[in-house]
């Protein structure tokens, strides 16, 4: 049975790119490298071809795995999405205690998850420490460094 990949409405278009120039530039690429390797003669022989071919299979398996989540793929509704505690795509204000300043991160799906844009996925340590909390509370949440503590001052979408 596979899974439902629950996703924003900007994470399924990246997908949908991510898969188009796989197919379109990435197999281009592919048939270059192996058209090159060819042309180097024995194929018995040539570890260049051997190399490209295994390539080749990387990228159909990596387009393969990509289409099955895009196939079980989910477009969150925003609309739908309760404010008066933490949820995946809401984006939560916290002050974190031990830097003294406030933070912004929006919780997202693991697939989305970038922490250049304060996108944390609601299955690491500050995620699931955040998750179900509302606006006041102080949570401390165990990560690896040890223990952050966080009081949580806006939850918006």
């Amino acid at each position: 049975m596979a899974t439902i990949n629950y996703m924003t409405e900007e994470g399924l278009d990246q997908l949908k790119i991510e898969i188009q120039t796989l197919k379109t530039k990435g197999r281009a690429e592919m048939a270059q490298m192996i058209k090159e390797a060819r042309e180097k003669g024995d194929l018995s022989e040539n570890a260049e071809y051997d190399a490209a071919k295994e390539a080749q299979g990387l990228l159909e398996l990596k387009i393969s795995q990509l289409e099955e989540i895009l196939a079980n793929a989910r477009v969150m509704d925003t609309a739908k999405i309760d404010t008066s505690k933490v949820s995946v795509l809401t984006t939560v204000r916290v002050f974190h205690m031990g830097l003294k300043k406030e933070i912004e991160y929006t919780l997202v799906t693991e697939k989305e998850a970038d922490l250049k844009q304060n996108k944390i996925s609601v299955s690491s340590p500050i995620g699931k420490g955040l998750l179900g909390r509302k606006v006041g509370e102080e949570v401390e949440i165990q990560v690896p460094a040890g223990k952050l503590g966080m009081k949580i001052l806006d939850i918006r979408i």
